[in-house]
């Protein structure tokens, strides 16, 4: 309470005082935090995906940054959580002195503004937590007929507005707000329509598509597809994957030749990379979008030839040179882990800072899983399969490398703390070039290698459905 007791202080100081302090000299936009259980003392402040500043916690678990060159709009911060690097947008304006409070055991849920310009920001926060509730009842509304469809995400929408109306006539608004909030609401709405053809129950996606009304994505003759404003806007861009998505799959029916709709298939993949480079200019949105489907494609692929086709589509059309070189030299590293293929030599350490090369851990068929106190969730889970794996195929040997450029005591005390053993634990010695190497993306990724150091799936997921047939069938090979 002193704290915010100190920036109340700070925030009259400066603005309680206009008539006396001009305006040139006196007035000032603030942002500050304390964080609950912080993973560290580092959080990241960006506008227009720049990075502004990293801002450093004091012994108390709290900052407080003054702007120097203010510009109003959205911006992001983000901090390490338990789980992973977590990220939140905050709306500030000109004389906004806003302070957040949040538990990294629990980021978005724990999120609360105090101070100046707090209560527009607690409004979009709320938005954010409902709009996650709201997605749950829409999954199970795609099971509806277009129609009924339509009624429920309507009856959404009312109620959002009403909210909006109801929190403009209680607090003075300005039209920046009211224009992000009601777009916020519109975006997720028509996300929503998005996504009825993909999430529907029947696999004949020409049948779906069909039944739908005419006018019921009229709407996408108003959209700005490249609004720069909202570039970074979270419910925008999610707006845009599913539009790309939806729109593309129209696109794919037309020549799939009735085949079964399938969201990995090399087609449909080229289609909606070829939508969205014609459907938008902004070179940033169409770069993210570009490179996130690109990759998202190489990592669930094991066709070298349909890697290559969408790589050069992706190398023909992307402007991001960082992106190009790094999904270049991703591809090369997986087209290095083919079925049959003997597992690229990468040095790990083991739990004694002993320096090993990977193939000499291999004599039996194998089972090599990867994980990261940046996803710390993933990291207990994937630890207690494995462990139940190990009592039902002793055959199999499960080991556990971790990725992080951390010390081994951080790892011991991972491990110790959740109760999991030592036996079979390693990190990487140089975890950049394994990382690359190995093509470790997402930290899901599994791989398998028979008693030979054959690459039998340099791609799969302990928590696949079918992941224990693999199992069986690596065990009589």
């Amino acid at each position: 309470m002193k704290f915010y007791y100190l920036i109340a202080v700070i925030t009259l100081t400066i603005f309680g005082c206009k008539d006396e302090v001009k305006k040139t000299e006196g007035d000032f936009t603030y942002f500050g935090g304390e964080v609950i259980s912080p993973i560290n003392d580092v959080v990241i402040l960006s506008y227009a995906d720049k990075i502004i500043d990293t801002l450093k916690l004091n012994s108390k678990n709290r900052f407080l940054y003054k702007f120097k060159d203010f510009k109003t709009g959205l911006y992001s911060f983000s901090l390490q959580s338990a789980i992973t690097l977590e990220y939140q947008t905050v709306f500030l304006e000109p004389n906004d002195s806003i302070i957040f409070r949040l538990n990294t055991s629990d980021f978005d849920e724990s999120l609360v503004y105090t101070g100046i310009g707090a209560k527009k920001n607690n409004y979009f926060i709320n938005e954010f937590l409902q709009n996650e509730i709201n997605e749950k009842k829409i999954y199970k509304y795609c099971l509806l007929s277009p129609e009924k469809f339509e009624s429920k995400i309507d009856s959404l929408k009312q109620i959002k507005y009403k909210k909006l109306d109801a929190f403009k006539n209680k607090y003075k608004t300005s039209n920046l707000f009211n224009k992000i909030a009601k777009t916020n609401i519109d975006v997720s709405y028509y996300s929503s329509k998005e996504i009825y053809p993909i999430m529907h129950y029947r696999h004949n996606k020409k049948d779906i598509i069909n039944a739908i009304p005419k006018d019921f994505y009229s709407y996408r003759k108003t959209i700005n597809y490249n609004d720069e404003f909202l570039k970074n806007d979270y419910n925008y861009i999610k707006f845009l994957r599913n539009s790309s998505d939806n729109q593309a799959i129209r696109t794919h029916l037309v020549h799939s030749n009735n085949e079964p709709f399938s969201r990995w298939s090399l087609c449909y993949n080229l289609d909606r990379l070829t939508l969205i480079d014609s459907l938008i200019v902004n070179t940033q949105i169409k770069d993210d979008l570009l490179y996130n489907y690109t990759i998202d494609y190489l990592t669930k692929s094991k066709n070298a030839k349909n890697n290559e086709a969408i790589l050069n589509f992706y190398l023909s059309k992307s402007k991001n040179a960082t992106n190009k070189e790094f999904i270049s030299s991703y591809a090369l590293s997986i087209d290095k882990l083919r079925i049959g293929d003997k597992l690229p030599n990468v040095s790990i350490l083991n739990f004694n800072n002993e320096v090993i090369d990977i193939n000499t851990l291999i004599s039996s068929p194998t089972v090599m899983s990867f994980w990261s106190n940046k996803h710390y969730s993933h990291f207990k889970e994937s630890h207690k399969k494995i462990k139940e794996l190990k009592v039902k195929y002793p055959e199999v040997r499960f080991i556990a490398i971790n990725v992080d450029e951390c010390g081994l005591p951080t790892l011991k005390k991972s491990l110790k703390i959740n109760h999991f053993a030592f036996d079979d634990e390693y990190k990487f010695k140089d975890s950049e070039h394994s990382i690359k190497t190995l093509a470790i993306q997402p930290i899901t990724k599994t791989i398998i290698i028979d008693k030979h150091k054959k690459i039998v799936n340099s791609n799969t997921n302990i928590f696949s459905l079918n992941f224990e047939e693999q199992l069986l069938g690596l065990i009589n090979r």
